[in-house]
């Protein structure tokens, strides 16, 4: 395993830990503010449209890659 390798299981790793801690993060919030069902559905729908759109990303290039 070369350092390339390592250094992209690294980055995919981290990226997924920080939109779990982010998932967590916008659920706590929107419980502690009384939000109701579709209010923190809207929330998460909203704010992890980001990290969806770089899985979608990675697995567009893996596709058009092999």
């Amino acid at each position: 395993m070369d350092f390339a390798q390592i250094e992209e299981l690294v980055t995919y790793v981290g990226i997924a830990g920080l939109v779990a801690l982010m998932c967590w993060i916008v659920y706590d919030v929107g419980t502690r503010a009384g939000v109701g069902r579709f209010g923190l559905w809207t929330m998460m729908v909203v704010l992890m449209a980001a990290p969806a759109v770089f899985v979608i990303k990675s697995i567009v290039v893996l596709i058009i890659g092999a």
